[in-house]
């Protein structure tokens, strides 16, 4: 089959044909016969979604890097082009060569929101890939997966060949000279599954068998052979100026969601919010250091061009350096007009002077998160911010000319009640008097309110809690649109039945691969996406299979109860955990270990790890 005659008839045909061509300035080809291993990088979701992915941007020009290797990218089609590709027989193909992915070596998934498992389904059927890894023979792929999701593989347990834990960068690059041997010795693939399965940070469910108790819970994890780790330790790189990083970032010919250059300035957090997945299983922090930032700095806009740089971290103002980083860019890229974007800034850390700096050549918009309406709730969740943190830096920001801010909060936060909700309007109230205070007026004025709902998520400490009904979301939502009828104020809110299903399936068990497969079978795909998105198929999905969703979502867990996640160390002990818990039923802060004694959260006990400036643990 001639995949590029069929593109010329079908291109023309569907929405953005720019998604299927390939061919971007700075993409990269290789003749595929003069490769030992292949991988096809996958993001399920569209092209402009999985192109603002830090993840596979990394990955991809880390693995060209070999001169044995070559990466390519795929990314989910659109229902128009799929349409056409199935009604002629298009197989689903990598954007560089055009190579139908059945061929390839490695089909690589990066797992970034739980919402597009189903595209992971479709995408294998696209490929012709049996869904489930038990069907597969030694003429198929491997099929891998890592990110944030990988933290609970469970759910994918059974159509995943393995996931990589924690950070990939080194343990790709083992993976791909243990599969080097593997491919000249032309073994089984059952042999490499067993063999990389021995690489720190792989884990190979179909190595290990899971009991049940009579009442659904987990009893145990146990490997089927020795030698089989019996739990799985996340990889961290120690230190990231070391660490490979692209310049030469691919440029598209399309608009895509994050549409900039970025500079990922360090990794980790230590502010220990409650609810935050992240903040737990992306320790230790690590940073790189100014002069390294720099250099790459300019390096990636001489390589691509790009008007603006954005610094990425999970909160770039705990960057130690950040003023010092920020002068020097703006300094340096003034001239060209390249601006700078600080996508994640604290309430309690936005500076009068960094934003006078960062809005020197382009001013970006501002988003703050209080996440809670109260001081009381957010000292449930431990958010270590204030009410008059908020006024302050949105009084600076008016000051200094912005006009527009938008405020992220959670409903349905533990402990949560209607007086929390109306705090969030009353906060909303608050900025608009405080623009009125700076300028006399309200004229111009965009305060924006966007909440979602609670997701308690693994590995932290309210993995414990229950998610509150849908009958329950809706009604605090509602609530809310009341309270916030106002000229200047606009309220957007998360559809909740998403949250119920992100909730399944981040807290869920690999029993919920048989759901996946009958509801991708009804049609769903797309799932976070509002025009394609169908609740009832999902109901009917999990009616057909025999599974509660409300037993994993919508269940207080018991403190000893075994999670479906605990095959895996991302470094974070369970007895931290269960004290944040308990201190949040009181409101008692924690504060940041970084300026205060460390709280024994576990990570300095990871091998390879980094240990936390303060060691003496309580």
């Amino acid at each position: 089959m001639d995949i590029n005659l069929l593109l010329d008839d079908i291109l023309p045909r569907v929405s953005k044909p720019a998604r299927y061509i390939g061919n971007e300035y700075n993409s990269i080809h290789k003749p595929v016969e003069k490769t030992k291993v292949h991988v096809a990088l996958a993001f399920p979701d569209i092209y402009e979604v999985g192109m603002s992915h830090l993840g596979i941007k990394i990955l991809y020009h880390l693995l060209n890097e070999q001169e044995d290797v070559y990466a390519e990218r795929v990314f989910a089609p659109w229902v128009d082009f799929e349409d056409l590709m199935r009604k002629k027989q298009v197989p689903l193909f990598s954007l560089e060569s055009r190579t139908p992915v059945k061929e390839f070596d490695f089909l690589g998934f990066t797992l970034q929101y739980e919402m597009s498992y189903t595209n992971i389904v479709n995408m294998l059927e696209l490929s012709g890939i049996p869904i489930f890894s038990k069907d597969r023979s030694d003429e198929h792929p491997i099929v891998i997966a890592g990110g944030p999701c990988a933290y609970n593989p469970e759910p994918l347990a059974d159509i995943i060949d393995f996931f990589v834990i924690g950070e990939a960068e080194e343990a790709i690059l083992e993976i791909i000279d243990l599969y080097k041997n593997f491919k000249e010795r032309s073994e089984k693939r059952r042999k490499f599954l067993e063999q990389v399965a021995c690489i720190s940070g792989v884990y190979v469910p179909s190595l290990y068998n899971i009991s049940y108790n009579d009442d659904g819970t987990i009893d145990k994890f146990l490997p089927k052979k020795t030698g089989i780790p019996h739990r799985i330790q996340k990889r961290i790189i120690k230190n990231l100026d070391e660490v490979f990083y692209p310049t030469r970032f691919v440029v598209p010919y399309i608009d895509i969601v994050h549409d900039r250059a970025v500079l990922e300035i360090f990794r980790g957090c230590t502010h220990g919010c409650r609810f935050c997945q992240a903040g737990m299983i992306y320790r230790p922090v690590r940073e790189k250091s100014v002069e390294h930032l720099t250099k790459l700095a300019k390096d990636i806009i001489d390589c691509t061009g790009y008007g603006e740089i954005s610094l990425a971290s999970l909160s770039t103002s705990d960057y130690s350096e950040l003023k010092k980083l920020a002068e020097i860019l703006t300094d340096e890229f003034r001239r060209c007009q390249v601006g700078l974007s600080l996508p994640s800034l604290r309430i309690d850390a936005f500076s009068i002077q960094l934003a006078q700096k960062i809005q020197e050549i382009k001013k970006s918009g501002l988003t703050f998160a209080p996440e809670a309406g109260t001081q009381r709730l957010r000292d449930v969740i431990n958010k270590g911010v204030t009410e008059e943190d908020l006024m302050s830096s949105v009084r600076d920001a008016f000051s200094c000319g912005w006009k527009a801010v938008k405020l992220y909060f959670m409903i349905g936060l533990p402990t949560e009640t209607d007086a929390d909700i109306e705090g969030i309007a009353n906060l909303a109230r608050r900025v608009v008097d405080v623009y009125r205070e700076v300028k006399g007026n309200t004229s111009g004025l965009r305060v924006t309110v966007s909440t979602s709902t609670f997701v308690p998520k693994a590995f932290t400490p309210f993995q414990w809690e229950s998610q509150i009904s849908l009958s329950e979301i809706e009604r605090r939502q509602k609530l809310l649109k009341t309270m916030l009828k106002s000229k200047n104020i606009s309220y957007s809110w998360h559809d909740g039945r998403l949250s119920f299903l992100e909730a399944v399936f981040s807290r869920g068990d690999r029993k919920l691969g048989k759901v996946l497969k009958i509801a991708h079978e009804k049609g769903c795909k797309f799932d976070g996406w509002n025009d394609l998105f169908s609740f009832e198929k999902w109901m009917q999905a999990f009616d057909e299979a025999g599974i509660s969703p409300e037993f994993y979502a919508n269940r207080e867990r018991k403190v000893e109860e075994v999670f479906p996640w605990e095959i895996i160390d991302c470094g974070i002990d369970r007895r931290y955990l269960l004290r944040e818990r308990e201190k949040s039923r009181k409101a008692e802060t924690t504060p940041d270990c970084r300026f205060n004694r460390c709280h024994a959260c576990g990570i300095m006990r990871l091998k390879g790890g980094v240990l936390c400036e303060t060691q003496n643990e309580i």
